[in-house]
């Protein structure tokens, strides 16, 4: 009963209708079609990853830090309360995960595949715009003070900019606050999965279940309560989370809808690709259907045409000689 309940709030009648005339697009007949329909976006995607290396490997912009700025540069350097391993674990994997299990339910090869590529496109479109703007900015962490200065001697120049003589990878790294990376990768991965579940489980479909909200805003308080870890682990200020959030909550959505509908719209619970298949598999059974029904009417005049054991045409049959003859059989045989 309970479960009954669920399947009506989750669903509707209108949604249990439309399961009913799902199609299946399984992986083994159709998985191959797409990935060549798609390849270009798949090099692409690898274009991305070895710009990403890059970015990575070169230096930041080094901007000056007068000894005026450091009020606002002496927190304690701590460790990060979510480890960098762990963001492509709850950002990709978990995503991932879930597109996985509702393909094992719907089996849609569209679905499955379009949800991965739009999320892997927000994961490094963001990390990519993100690193890029990181490079150029060069803002100075809040903990730069004891990344430049790690036995608290400061030093600077004639023009007074700092003369560090700490780690060269903690300076390298104390030059990339904003904006920040957990954030944005946080949004781009889990505001994607949001705007999916939120497509899946049809939550605008006006009939005020705010459950399904709840289920929606769950990746995004994941995404959130990251962010907020940045500024309590004094890797970011307040400015760097929220603009990269902002950055890649924005990513997040023009990507999702290359391949979706919005959320609220009717059929927001399926891929574009989805139903242009639907539609084709449909006009071609149109096609089909005439045809053999023509074959149909040709094997039932033939039908008509063949001669009875009398030696009269089944087609007539109804005429009045044989009538007649019919008659003047019986009367014979004494059945009249």
């Amino acid at each position: 009963m309970s479960s009954q309940i669920l399947r009506n709030m989750f669903q509707g009648p209108q949604a249990r209708a439309g399961e009913a005339e799902l199609e299946l697009f399984y992986m083994k007949s159709h998985g191959r079609k797409v990935a060549r329909i798609h390849m270009h976006d798949w090099l692409i995607l690898i274009l991305l990853v070895i710009i990403e290396i890059g970015l990575n490997v070169i230096h930041p912009f080094y901007r000056f830090v007068g000894k005026d700025m450091m009020t606002d540069l002496k927190y304690p350097m701590k460790e990060n309360t979510v480890p960098l391993w762990a963001v492509p674990v709850y950002a990709v994997l978990l995503p991932i995960l879930i597109f996985l299990f509702i393909y094992f339910k719907r089996r849609d090869t569209y679905d499955l595949h379009h949800a991965i590529l739009g999320l892997l496109f927000s994961i490094l479109i963001t990390g990519v715009l993100t690193d890029a703007i990181k490079d150029a900015t060069g803002r100075p962490r809040p903990d730069f003070f004891w990344r430049c200065f790690p036995d608290g001697i400061d030093n600077y120049d004639r023009w007074g900019n700092v003369v560090c003589h700490g780690s060269n990878s903690d300076i390298r790294e104390g030059h990339k606050s904003f904006p920040s990376g957990h954030s944005s990768w946080s949004f781009a991965g889990l505001g994607f999965l949001a705007l999916y579940l939120a497509g899946k489980i049809k939550a605008f479909d006006r009939r005020g279940h705010v459950a399904k909200l709840c289920i929606v805003f769950l990746p995004l308080l994941m995404a959130s309560l990251v962010a907020v870890s940045r500024v309590d682990d004094y890797w970011h200020h307040w400015q760097d989370v929220f603009a990269g959030g902002l950055l890649g909550l924005t990513v997040a959505t023009f990507c999702y809808l290359q391949f979706f509908p919005a959320p609220y719209h009717t059929e927001g619970w399926g891929p574009y690709a989805y139903f242009r298949a639907l539609e084709e598999r449909r006009s071609n059974r149109r096609v089909d259907q005439p045809v053999h029904e023509a074959g149909l009417g040709i094997r039932d005049t033939n039908q008509q045409s063949r001669p009875d054991r009398h030696g009269i045409g089944m087609g007539l049959d109804s005429s009045p000689d044989y009538h007649s003859y019919s008659l003047e059989s019986d009367v014979e045989s004494g059945k009249v």
